[in-house]
């Protein structure tokens, strides 16, 4: 017999574990399916929460072992204790996987092990070492997104990897080559420069960041390129094979590289293998992509889709964003994201954090725009960390003074973009964040003076 809820949710992840806590606080019984042992998907488990703990670590081990003299600071003797480092990596995931486990428990949400796959309207089979057959009125896929692939390179679980074994390596490679100048990869080949591996950037286009606004990216690749990291831009890899302890990349009519490690992060792909979409006739786009309307809606009535298995850009926020809106539309008919409000951001050092329309894309669509920039060289909190590489970018409409995209390279750029992203998500103008009494010393005053570069009337530069 089916065991019947209200609400199941296919997917563990920052999407899909949101929405059932969401879902329960609404009242609803709901369910969810993973088919990994440890809850938090992608995001808690392999993906955003162990590489910032490999990023902050790496950031402080890089700090000490090259000078804290400006400071006052002498130290000697500094040794990196790899296997300590993954070791406190894999401590921070267990906590957060445990604590999502907490959290299911607390709001009495029923998690079933394996992987879950769509039979008809409503009906959901649980395929693992317990079958089940659930019924619910309302089905919420939210199954995330797996590593992107490149013709001519296998993965060997090794030598050859994705993300999950770039988190993971038992030693430092002596050279590490990076396939992909995104987000992933350019945080990973900081990490493993930082502990002394020398680091190439293989990228196909004729920048870094694609889809990041093209000045700040600039200055990030100048920036990277000081830090020592290799970037090798207008490159494609045509093959890539083992020998050894060694990996060969071909890189076309170029000459190739020999690394001992190669790291593939040219993007991500929706995972909708075998959830039973064409037995309910759904369809996917020419992405692979579950197509939904704004309310989260697939073409089958009680059939929703969130997160990285849909539309927009793959962020864990977004999805969790997403997670809560459907299920708040399920219950009480409301629910909305604000797309122009999503901030990304790139954990490097310093940080690169966006919110908003970029230059390119305001010209493109012909929308007038004044822009306001102020240099943290400026700010007086840059200067007393001693971190003052950078710039804080404001963009507003020319006519309504809107703020309609912030573009920050620089220290902690990614929390300071959270007070862009209210602003553009209140509909603020640049003379609203101007007139806003900003504390000093702080790095956020940077936001305020290129608020005031917007108008013309920049203080401090």
């Amino acid at each position: 017999m089916a065991v019947q809820h209200d609400l199941i949710v296919i997917g563990a992840g920052p999407g899909g574990y949101v929405a059932a806590i969401r879902a329960a606080q609404l009242g609803l019984n709901v369910a969810v399916i993973e088919r990994e042992p440890a809850l938090g998907g992608t995001c808690l488990r392999i993906g955003c929460i162990p590489s910032k703990a490999l990023l902050e670590a790496s950031e402080r081990y890089h700090e000490v072992s090259h000078g804290l003299e400006d400071f006052g600071v002498k130290v000697q003797g500094v040794e990196l204790d790899l296997a300590r480092m993954l070791k406190k990596k894999d401590a921070v995931v267990g906590t957060l996987t445990g604590g999502v486990a907490f959290l299911f428990k607390k709001h009495r949400i029923t998690r079933y092990a394996g992987h879950g796959r769509i039979t008809g309207a409503g009906r959901v089979q649980v395929e693992g070492d317990k079958p089940e057959e659930l019924t619910a009125k309302h089905i919420v896929i939210a199954t995330g997104s797996k590593p992107a692939a490149i013709r001519g390179v296998t993965f060997d679980g090794d030598r050859i990897g994705a993300s999950t074994e770039a988190l993971s390596y038992p030693e430092v490679p002596k050279h590490l080559v990076v396939i992909g100048a995104g987000y992933i990869g350019l945080e990973l080949g900081s990490v493993w420069r930082r502990l002394g591996a020398k680091v190439t950037v293989v990228e196909y286009l004729d920048r870094i960041l694609p889809g990041m606004d093209l000045e700040i990216a600039e200055e990030a690749e100048r920036i990277f390129e000081k830090q020592g990291i290799e970037i090798k831009l207008d490159t494609g890899v045509t093959a890539a094979r083992v020998d050894g302890n060694q990996v060969i990349v071909e890189l076309g009519d170029k000459e190739p590289i020999t690394c001992d490690r190669l790291l593939v992060a040219v993007g991500r792909l929706p995972m909708t293998e075998n959830l039973g979409l064409e037995s309910v006739g759904i369809a996917l786009d020419p992405r692979g992509r579950i197509p939904i309307d704004e309310q989260f809606r697939t073409y089958v009535e009680g059939i929703y889709a969130i997160g990285d298995v849909v539309r927009g850009p793959m962020l864990a926020h977004k999805a969790s964003e997403e997670g809560i809106a459907c299920v708040e539309q399920i219950v009480t008919g409301f629910g909305h994201v604000n797309y122009d409000a999503i901030p990304g951001i790139v954990y490097t050092h310093p940080e690169i954090a966006t919110v908003g329309k970029t230059e390119d894309e305001l010209t493109e669509k012909k929308i007038p725009y004044n822009k306001g920039v102020f240099p943290f060289s400026a700010n007086g909190r840059a200067r007393a960390l001693g971190d003052f590489q950078g710039r804080v970018k404001m963009l507003a409409h020319a006519e309504t003074d809107r703020i309609l995209g912030v573009h920050i390279i620089g220290p902690r750029a990614g929390d300071l973009i959270a007070e862009a992203a209210v602003a553009i998500e209140f509909g603020a103008s640049a003379e609203d964040l101007a007139r806003s009494t900003h504390a000093h010393p702080t790095l956020s005053e940077a936001l305020k003076e290129a608020a005031l570069g917007v108008l013309g009337r920049a203080i401090h530069i």
